[in-house]
């Protein structure tokens, strides 16, 4: 994943009342911290920022920011907004080194639906994980997780042991294999014709793996 790089002010007051000034100057109030290092206070550009926010996948997402001279490498790791318009209102930066590792949420991306036997039977993707938390690298952060869905069928469900990792990657949940997604049956479930389709190439499948071993 690219780095960000922005410039950012160092703020000389802390608080509620220097917070609001800032926000009234169009700033966001914010603060670097970690690795046993002095909190930095900055403000950051709120137009900027919305830009930033936007992005999906924001809290995987490392960022160089300059504050006078000085450069932080940090990703973002929490983001307080206002309850009515979702602007930002303030913002955690963590900051990380070459070595670190972090935990980050990473957006899941199914493709191949066109070819998933069972999605074209009238299945239906059951999403249960939309994002995976990962132990990873903090210099080698993934932009996503990929599921290839080619030849699925009804009822398939899809472990986090059956999607390749990103080197130097693991889940942070360590004690099962969960579930990110399934191939659930339509309401209704499937017809007679569809039910022998779906067996027909489930019985191809298994005889093509005996071929090819």
């Amino acid at each position: 994943m690219e780095t960000i790089e922005f410039k950012a002010e160092a703020r000389s007051q802390v608080g509620k009342g220097s917070a609001r000034a800032a926000r009234r100057a169009g700033l966001v109030p914010a603060v670097i911290y970690g690795n046993k290092q002095p909190a930095v206070p900055i403000t950051i550009n709120a137009n900027k920022w919305r830009q930033l926010m936007n992005k999906p996948g924001i809290f995987s997402q490392l960022m160089n920011i300059e504050v006078n001279s000085e450069k932080y490498f940090v990703l973002p790791r929490d983001i307080q907004q206002h309850p009515v318009s979702e602007e930002a209102e303030h913002v955690d930066f963590l900051r990380v080194t070459n070595n670190a590792t972090v935990a980050v949420g990473i957006n899941v991306e199914f493709i191949n639906e066109d070819k998933c036997t069972g999605l074209k039977l009238g299945g239906v993707l059951n999403v249960v994980r939309a994002q995976v938390e990962l132990n990873c690298p903090a210099i080698s952060i993934p932009e996503k997780l990929t599921v290839d869905l080619e030849g699925l069928n009804v009822g398939h469900t899809i472990h986090i042991s059956a999607i390749k990792l990103p080197e130097g990657c693991t889940p942070t949940i360590t004690d099962r294999d969960f579930t990110v997604a399934t191939i659930a049956a339509p309401r209704g479930g499937l017809g007679d014709s569809e039910e022998e389709d779906s067996t027909e190439e489930e019985t191809e499948d298994k005889e093509e793996n005996k071929s090819d071993s």
